[in-house]
């Protein structure tokens, strides 16, 4: 504190009021009433700074607009350092520097001081975020215009000497002190004004207040957005579950069980049971009743999330519509692949595909395959699994992929499980794959152990969350369908 000289002599007398006591003028005494008075100015002010701090705290916590509480910031930083005026200076991301607020007192010319700063701002310019520094001759040197953040104080403090300005400067720094956003210039026109270490504490302090107005801003946008994010994916995943079947068809001579568990709200996977509705060219072809026909499907789109739903949804459209033209199922993937080659090839995404009809009939399975895992078959009689497997590429890897038809007669007892590779792929806690081989051994047990697709659904399931642990997920999806035939009544 800076030492208040004492008078050399007493004052005159001064005439009292009536009933007033005059007080003691000796050296001592006036000494403590200089003391008083200096402390009582000091609680004053020490008063008036923590009430427009508080204020300014309240507006901090009360304002959703930043722009509201950013109009205060150049008023409450000069009020609390009892300077003349204050400047909010922001850096954009495009390297311009903008003055967004301004404030000074209206005994001084603020209209000249404002334009001063602003084509001073004008003539200057800061790197962009994420560009590189344009050397013009030096090391080290800069473009013509662009400076680095740390000079535009000095320039700043340089300009404004030249009017008798006293400037001091403050950084706007967010994300844990590492992102320059901006300035906050405090000024006065006083001579004999310094910027003492408690006034430049107090700039910093508000400084540090708007960083945190920016931030809290910023999270209150970027929560929204997640928000919004978060319900445009709920429609998504309901329109995914409202397009995935949602019972299983009733088809002469089988039952059926399924299952999509999908590792994030929208998922990859797809399957499928359409109805097949052809003409008698088709019938005579096939030599069965096409009303009584089902295709069978089941895919994986590489990926997860949106995008793998969107091109889900988008293949579950086409296939429905191939599959009206009554084509084999070799050249519906083939068909299907040509369309969809240019939209799988922009998005670098494929598809895998596996498509089966099953005539109940004849019980006849048809079937082709786009690289899909391929679905597994038990039979009653002989107690084996075997795999149906067909040459295929994946759809949208080759335009002109060809594609192999093939079948196998299914008899009463028989038991189909079509899977994608969330199964096969799915790891231990140590980091172990749950292979073909293991599904295989768990097929078996689940034909020696459960009457019903749904019990076989179950407790395949149930081995597949054993083998992951308890209380950890699948990071890929997971589907599975069970076909039966049904056993003959007569044996």
């Amino acid at each position: 504190m800076t030492p208040v000289p004492l008078p050399h002599s007493s004052p005159s007398p001064q005439p009292l009021a009536h009933g007033s006591v005059a007080p003691d003028r000796t050296p001592d005494r006036n000494y403590v009433w200089v003391l008083k008075d200096l402390v009582a100015q000091l609680s004053q002010q020490q008063d008036k700074t923590q009430e427009l701090l508080s204020s300014l705290g309240f507006a901090l916590r009360s304002f959703t607009n930043l722009n509201q509480f950013l109009e205060l910031i150049p008023l409450m930083a000069s009020r609390v350092t009892n300077a003349d005026g204050s400047a909010l200076v922001f850096f954009q991301p495009n390297g311009q520097i903008h003055l967004e607020w301004f404030h000074c007192s209206e005994d001084y010319d603020s209209h000249h001081i404002r334009q001063t700063l602003e084509l001073a701002f004008q003539e200057m310019t800061l790197p962009p975020v994420g560009g590189s520094l344009v050397a013009t001759g030096g090391v080290g040197s800069l473009a013509p215009g662009l400076v680095h953040p740390g000079d535009i104080d000095d320039r700043v403090s340089h300009l404004l000497s030249f009017a008798a300005i006293q400037v001091f400067g403050a950084a706007i720094l967010t994300k844990n002190q590492k992102i320059d956003r901006g300035r906050l210039y405090v000024f006065s026109y006083d001579p004999a004004y310094s910027w003492t270490e408690p006034r430049q504490k107090l700039v910093r302090l508000v400084a540090d207040q708007t960083a945190v107005a920016i931030e809290n801003d910023e999270l209150t946008a970027e929560l929204r957005k997640k928000e919004r994010l978060d319900r445009e994916l709920e429609i998504g995943a309901e329109i995914q579950r409202q397009l995935l079947p949602r019972n299983c068809p009733q088809i002469t001579g089988v039952n059926l069980a399924a299952r999509c568990q999908t590792a994030s709200r929208v998922g990859g996977d797809y399957y499928d049971f359409i109805p097949i509705h052809h003409g008698q060219t088709a019938t005579r072809s096939r030599g069965g009743n096409p009303s009584d026909c089902w295709g069978i499907a089941v895919g994986d789109v590489m990926g997860k999330g949106v995008p793998a739903g969107l091109i889900m949804t988008m293949l579950r459209g086409m296939l429905r519509a191939e599959v009206l033209n009554g084509h084999s199922p070799a050249l519906i993937l083939q068909h299907l692949n040509h369309i969809m080659y240019t939209d799988l090839e922009n998005s670098n995404r494929f598809v895998t595909l596996f498509y089966s009809e099953y005539d109940p009939t004849t019980r006849l399975l048809s079937y082709s395959n786009a690289a899909h895992n391929p679905p597994l078959l038990w039979q009653r009689t002989t107690g084996l699994v075997h795999r149906l497997d067909a040459m295929g590429m994946l759809i949208g890897l080759d335009a002109h992929s060809q594609y192999e038809d093939a079948r196998v007669q299914l008899q009463p007892g028989d038991r189909v499980i079509y899977y994608t590779d969330g199964f096969t792929d799915a790891p231990s806690q140590t980091g172990d794959r749950y292979d073909e081989e293991k599904l295989i051994q768990s097929f078996r047990q689940a034909c020696d152990r459960c009457a019903t697709p749904w019990e076989m659904l179950d407790f395949l399931f149930d081995q597949i969350q054993q083998f992951i642990g308890p209380n950890r997920k699948n990071e890929d999806d997971m589907t599975l369908v069970v076909l039966q035939v049904e056993e003959d009544p007569l044996v």
